[in-house]
C-alpha cells in the first residue's frame, strides 16, 4: 500500500478518536464563557454575520489565540460579530471540522494544515497568516539518554501520528543514520504516537524514554525529572519554524472578507500586546487555559515554556516548504503540490494599515 495512502487512513482512525469524546459539543468543544469580554455598546457586526467560529488548541504555541480571546482583541476588531471559540486537542480533528465549516477560521500546526490542503486538492483552505515559532523540545530520561547518540534504541513519543513534531523526529532520526518504519514506528528507535495529554504520565511511568513534544508537554516532562536534550528551533536557520499558522475556509474568505480582516487585526494587535507584556500575556494564556480546560498551568511548567515560543505575524513560508520536504523524505506523504496554499493578501493589507512590513509567501500564494 502506498505511504500516503495508509497514512490518509491513519489520519481517519485518529481524526475520529477526538471526535468521539467531543461528539455531545461537535467537533471541537466551546470554550467557556466566564464574561470576562463583552461586545463595545453601540458596536455593529460585520457583514451582518452573527459570529465566527475559531478553532484554536489548549497548547500554548497557540498563545495568540489564548490570549486574543482572553483579552477581547478578536471581540474588539470584530464589533458585535461574537469571536465563537472552539477547542481542539489534535490537527487532524481541526481540519475535519474545518472542511464540514464547523469552524471558519482555525490555528493550526503546518503539518496538519499540509495534509489537509493537499487531501482536498488545494480546494478547502488557505494559510493567511502566522502566529507562532519554536516551542518544541526533545525532552528525554537523563538516567536512560545522557546524549544524542543514545536516543538509538529507545522509545521517544510524539503527539500523533504524521503531525508537525512526529515528521520532525523521523526526518531527524534519518538525519542520524538510523532506519524507522514511518507507520509502525519502529526501527533503530522506536516511535510512541501519545497524545500531549497522556504524555507525562507515559514518561512516569517509565513505558517512553523521551517524548519530541510541544510546549507546554515538553516543560511538563522536565517538571518531572526529563532533561531537555534538544530544541527543535537550533536544527532552523536564525532559530525559526512554523509551528502555529492561521487557516481559514476558502469559501469563508471569498464571502466574507472583512471578517477575516478583523479576525486577522485581532491577532496582529494581539502579538504586538504580547511581546511588548510578555508577563501580562504568560499570565492571559495561562487564564485562558484554566477558563477552557479548568486547569491552570504552574509556574514551574508555564514560565520556561513561554519564554521558548515567538509570536510572529509571519507565517515563515519558507519553513513550511521545508516541513513538506521532510514528510516526504520519511514517507508519510507524497510530494505536494503547494502553489496557492497561501493567500496574505488580508494580512498585509491589516499590516500596512499599522504601518507595519508585509509578508512574503515564498511564491506559494493564491494566483
Amino acid at each position: 500500500m502506498p505511504a500516503s495512502s495508509a497514512l490518509r487512513r491513519s489520519f481517519a482512525v485518529i481524526a475520529a478518536l477526538p471526535l468521539l469524546t467531543l461528539a455531545a459539543c461537535g467537533y471541537g468543544s466551546q470554550a467557556k464563557d466566564d464574561g470576562s469580554v463583552k461586545v463595545a455598546a453601540g458596536a455593529k457586526k460585520i457583514d451582518g454575520l452573527d459570529s465566527v467560529k475559531i478553532g484554536y488548541f489548549g497548547n500554548l504555541t497557540h498563545g495568540t489565540a489564548l490570549v486574543g480571546m482572553q483579552k477581547g482583541f478578536f471581540q474588539k476588531a470584530l464589533g458585535a460579530t461574537k469571536a465563537d471559540p472552539a477547542i481542539f486537542n489534535a490537527g487532524p480533528s481541526e481540519i475535519e471540522a474545518l472542511n464540514s465549516e464547523s469552524i471558519d477560521i482555525g490555528w493550526i500546526g503546518p503539518s496538519p494544515a499540509i495534509n489537509g490542503y493537499t487531501k482536498a486538492a488545494g480546494k478547502n483552505l488557505r494559510i493567511i497568516g502566522g502566529s507562532a515559532s519554536g516551542g518544541v523540545k526533545l525532552v528525554v530520561n537523563p538516567d536512560k539518554i545522557k546524549s544524542l547518540k543514545d536516543v538509538k534504541g529507545k522509545r521517544i513519543a510524539t503527539p500523533q501520528l504524521g503531525n508537525t513534531q512526529d515528521v520532525a523526529f523521523l526526518n531527524w532520526a534519518a538525519e542520524q543514520g538510523w532506519k524507522v518504519d514511518p507507520q509502525s514506528g519502529k526501527g533503530d528507535v522506536t516511535v510512541v504516537r501519545s497524545d500531549n495529554k497522556v504524555t507525562p504520565d507515559a514518561y512516569k511511568s517509565g513505558s517512553v524514554d523521551g517524548a519530541w513534544v510541544p510546549e507546554p508537554t515538553a516543560s511538563k516532562l522536565v517538571a518531572e525529572g526529563g532533561k531537555v536534550l534538544l530544541d527543535e528551533s537550533s536544527l532552523w536557520p536564525d532559530k525559526k519554524f512554523v509551528i502555529t499558522n492561521i487557516i481559514v475556509r476558502q469559501d469563508f474568505l471569498k464571502k466574507h472578507p472583512k471578517v477575516v480582516e478583523a479576525v486577522l487585526k485581532g491577532s496582529v494587535d494581539t502579538n504586538k500586546w504580547i511581546n511588548a507584556n510578555p508577563d501580562a500575556a504568560k499570565a492571559a494564556a495561562n487564564k485562558q487555559l484554566e477558563t477552557d480546560s479548568g486547569k491552570a498551568l504552574p509556574a514551574d511548567v508555564l514560565d520556561p515554556a513561554w519564554k521558548s515560543i515567538q509570536f510572529t505575524d509571519d507565517p515563515l513560508a519558507s519553513t513550511l516548504s521545508t516541513e513538506a520536504e521532510h514528510a516526504v523524505k520519511a514517507g508519510l506523504l507524497q510530494k505536494p503540490d503547494l502553489n496557492g496554499i497561501y493567500d496574505l493578501a488580508p494580512l498585509n493589507k491589516v499590516l500596512k494599515a499599522e504601518g507595519e512590513p508585509t509578508i512574503d509567501d515564498a511564491g506559494l500564494g493564491a494566483k
